[in-house]
């Protein structure tokens, strides 16, 4: 179950990638509750095994293209993330004094700050896409214009999983023109 989890990971992690046209050093967030992707209910069947396949294979993908991960905490902790301490300097994002663990953070958020380089934590950032696999609630922490993203990935496990995206917002009204390659 584990090799296929992370694969399912792998491959949506890869699509909204390409589909979002994230660029190198851009913030990707992905909440996820491990219970949901072992067909329990959110909250209640945490597994670390679980959330230590996911973050590795998210962050595996995301380290290769140099794109930043946030990893969004259970709502034990509203919902704050764990990025490397990095990320939290390059975007003035300011550390809070918290620790994830199983269960006050969530399985997949204990994971990445045992993971991470330098972790720390942060109660908001503005990502340009993200993942939510179990019904996380992750748009608050997506960049305005919030998108739905449609991959080909529909469940990792037995959670669903939900997918979105910025995009830059439209001004001027009926007589402005874009830029298609922003959008």
């Amino acid at each position: 179950m584990l090799e296929t989890i992370k694969e399912q990971v792998k491959s949506a992690v890869r699509e909204v990638c390409e589909a979002s046209k994230i660029q190198k050093g851009e913030i990707f967030v992905i909440g996820c509750s491990s219970s949901e992707i072992t067909g329990g209910t959110i909250g209640k069947n945490s597994s670390e095994e679980v959330g230590k396949a996911v973050f590795g294979s998210a962050y595996e993908v995301l380290k290769e293209k140099g794109i930043y991960l946030a990893a969004q905490c259970c709502e034990h902790l509203n919902r704050a993330l764990v990025v490397e301490k990095e990320t939290a300097e390059k975007y003035f994002y300011p550390c809070v004094n918290a620790v994830p663990f199983v269960k006050a953070g969530g399985s997949f958020a204990t994971a990445a700050y045992g993971g991470f380089e330098n972790p720390c934590v942060v109660e908001k950032i503005s990502a340009k896409a993200g993942i939510d696999i179990g019904e996380t609630l992750i748009g608050m922490h997506i960049a305005p214009v919030c998108v739905p993203l449609r991959i080909s990935v529909k469940k990792i496990g037995e959670a669903n999983v939900i997918c979105a995206r910025s995009r830059l917002k439209f001004i001027g009204g009926v007589r402005a023109h874009y830029d298609e390659n922003l959008m």
